[in-house]
């Protein structure tokens, strides 16, 4: 083994957290040492999430609009999948950023090692490469940045190469004819509306009553009439008791409430059950960092841990897991050990489903105002009113102001549409800036444009959109 290593701050784990981590770090002048398993940044985002499941789901989108302009008298015939060209394409685009990263890394003179690491104390990381060769990072402080792994349940692992979770669904080995998704959250309707666009006959099932479970009722019930049409079949309320392989396929064997058990049989089975944060195998114990119940780290406003040397960022850190999140949790760490006085203090964390629709929400929802018995006023937008939503044949969507009844203050925006992952920015921006819906409905927007919906909701609060009426008095 080497000498060791000298650094002011080590991050560990390359993914948005990280690496957003590690560049602020290097522009506020601080020497930095980058630890991570791939040869490049980009974490399970880049390599095996976010980045890889949008190429997939831009390809089913590209399929379902060759269908749906038939509406329009323009017809594509003999359309044909090529399974390879299309994981090359996926692939290609994962090289091209995560090497962009590798390059953006090195211009900034940060020190990559490829390896895992585990602290031997507060200060002290032992990094071990694949290969076996170690090396020792002394460090003043560090950010783990260790991210997170899908879930998996005990008693459903069944060691079969029918089996897969959202990883292995990305690598497209084949189109399934029979797929059972297991999990109706944002990564189960995902991968699924792609599998099923692709031609699996896609089977969802999901414990709660509905997809999504604790999202606005009226933006969900949007998505799951337009997604849920993919899927040859769905089970709410229902749980999946057993997994067993069979020389046709994968049996498995599911229970709704006390009724009696049913069996079906897939060719192959996708469980998207959430995930679990990578707090184990760090080492954590020789320091002073303390987890939750939930095995996630505890920090403070300014991501710090009970060991006054460790901050910790992104999934490992607690919910959401989103990399934005995290990627701003990243540079919040970096200026504070830069002895700037920073927290992460975020009104509004936008969260989006990238289906087709997509749907996005941000700050306070419908749903948890209610729970809180909290009085809000609510305005819709429905996109069938809109020029541009219609020709592009998209005129189900929905946007929704939330906002303080007394001062008219912008508390929460969802939409659900083509293209909401890109408008909810505006709603973020507005909850953030304490804006009002009146600044919004001020506020001239392009016509025609999807994001005018989000200015005519917000007229709406006080029953002026030019393109609704609501009359005077009738809330909503």
């Amino acid at each position: 083994m080497s000498k060791p290593l000298k650094t002011q701050v080590a991050v560990i784990g390359g993914g948005p957290g990280g690496y957003a981590a590690a560049f602020a770090a290097a522009d506020l002048d601080l020497e930095v040492t980058l630890i991570d398993l791939e040869k490049n940044p980009g974490g399970v985002c880049l390599y095996r999430g976010c980045i890889p499941s949008k190429a997939l789901l831009h390809c089913a989108r590209v399929l379902k609009e060759a269908e749906e302009a038939a509406d329009w008298g323009i017809y594509f015939e003999h359309v044909r999948i090529d399974l390879l060209e299309m994981r090359k394409q996926k692939d290609a685009v994962v090289e091209k950023l995560t090497g962009g990263l590798g390059q953006l890394a090195k211009a900034r003179k940060i020190r990559f090692l490829r390896g895992r690491a585990a602290y031997q104390d507060s200060t002290t990381l032992k990094v071990t490469a694949d290969t076996g060769e170690e090396h020792i990072v002394e460090c003043e402080q560090s950010i783990l940045a260790a991210g997170s792994r899908p879930t998996t349940i005990p008693s459903l692992l069944v060691d079969s190469p029918r089996m897969m979770n959202s990883t292995a669904a990305l690598e497209l080995e084949d189109i399934p004819e029979t797929l059972l998704v297991v999990g109706g959250g944002y990564i189960g309707l995902e991968l699924g509306s792609v599998y099923a666009t692709l031609g699996s006959k896609v089977t969802l099932v999901e414990m709660t009553p509905a997809f999504l479970p604790g999202v606005d009722a009226d933006l969900r019930d949007i998505l799951a009439e337009r997604v849920g049409a993919l899927f040859h079949a769905k089970h709410f309320n229902t749980r999946v008791e057993k997994i067993e392989e069979k020389k046709n396929g994968l049996q498995v064997t599911f229970r709704t409430g006390d009724e009696k058990p049913f069996t079906e049989t897939f060719d192959k089975v996708l469980t998207c059950v959430g995930r679990s944060p990578n707090s184990s195998g760090l080492g954590l114990k020789t320091t002073g960092v303390e987890l939750n119940d939930r095995d996630f780290v505890k920090v403070d406003a300014q991501r710090r841990t009970n060991d006054p040397a460790i901050f910790a960022i992104g999934d490992i850190a607690g919910e959401p897991m989103l990399a934005h999140k995290a990627s701003h949790e990243g540079r919040v760490a970096a200026e504070v050990i830069a002895g700037h006085n920073v927290a992460f203090e975020p009104k509004a964390i936008p969260a989006v489903v990238f289906t087709d629709p997509e749907m996005a929400w941000c700050g306070l929802t419908e749903t948890d105002a209610k729970k809180d018995g909290r009085e809000v006023h609510v305005a819709r937008f429905p996109w069938g009113a809109s020029g541009r939503a219609t020709t592009l044949s998209r005129p189900d969507g929905l946007t929704k102001l939330i906002a303080d009844p007394d001062t008219g203050q912008v508390l929460g925006m969802g939409i659900v549409g083509s293209g909401a992952g890109e408008l909810i920015a505006q709603g973020a921006l507005a909850v953030e800036m304490g804006a009002t819906a009146e600044d919004i409905g001020l506020t001239i927007h392009p016509h025609p444009t999807l994001s005018e919906t989000v200015m005519e909701s917000a007229d709406m609060i006080f029953g002026q959109s030019v393109h609704m009426y609501r009359p005077k008095g009738k809330k909503g």
